[in-house]
């Protein structure tokens, strides 16, 4: 099959004003990899579990033993064992979801915007496009973070000093550099390889 770059929109879901990013993979990409893209393309700092949502089926890493038949679902799916085209290539699936972070719940959606020729003098994934900043990690979900946007703009609120304290040098949610992210997509390749051995 033809080798093709899809165009997919990951939102934040719930998250108001929205917090998005527009990247170009290649149809060959994994789940695995695709994860790794999200994580950089967003902000998060890889330091949870992660499942993608796609119909029935679960895409994710897990020690469960997928010959036993207790394990709890025989349409769970060893994220590098599957491509984003053996998902999209009949047209079935034009969005899903990925959770980073089961306990914080980081939910996003996937659109599949377009499919378009693959530019054989270009990286990818390369992200084009995305506004506003990623939430911190560990900051308790969306009403967390909201919360915390609420405390470190007033000084004069009773948590203040903490918050700032635990952030470190500030934070800013409008920031969001397309440059940035695209200097660190560039070495996703060594990146992953580093973290073989993580909690993934």
């Amino acid at each position: 099959m033809e080798e093709k770059v899809v165009q997919l929109k990951i939102s934040l879901k719930n998250s108001t004003p929205p917090i998005w990013r527009r990247v170009l993979v290649k149809s060959s990409i994994s789940f695995y990899e695709l994860h790794y893209t999200i994580q950089i393309a967003m902000g998060w700092g890889n330091y949870h579990l992660y499942e993608f949502k796609i119909g029935d089926y679960r895409i994710g890493i897990t020690d469960v033993d997928f010959d036993d038949p207790e394990s709890g679902s025989s349409k769970i799916i060893v994220a590098k064992e599957i491509t984003l085209d053996e998902v999209i290539s009949n047209g079935a699936f034009k969005n899903f979801s990925y959770e980073y972070d089961f306990g914080d719940g980081w939910i996003h959606s996937i659109v599949v915007e377009k499919t378009m020729p693959l530019d054989p003098d270009k990286y990818y994934p390369v992200c084009i496009k995305g506004k506003l900043n990623c939430p911190p990690e560990d900051c308790g979900g969306l009403y967390g973070y909201y919360n915390f946007l609420e405390i470190i703009s007033n000084k004069k609120h009773p948590e203040y000093r903490n918050m700032v304290e635990w952030i470190g040098d500030g934070f800013d949610p409008t920031e969001f550099e397309v440059e940035d992210v695209n200097a660190i997509l560039e070495d996703i390749e060594g990146i992953m390889e580093d973290e073989e051995e993580d909690i993934f």
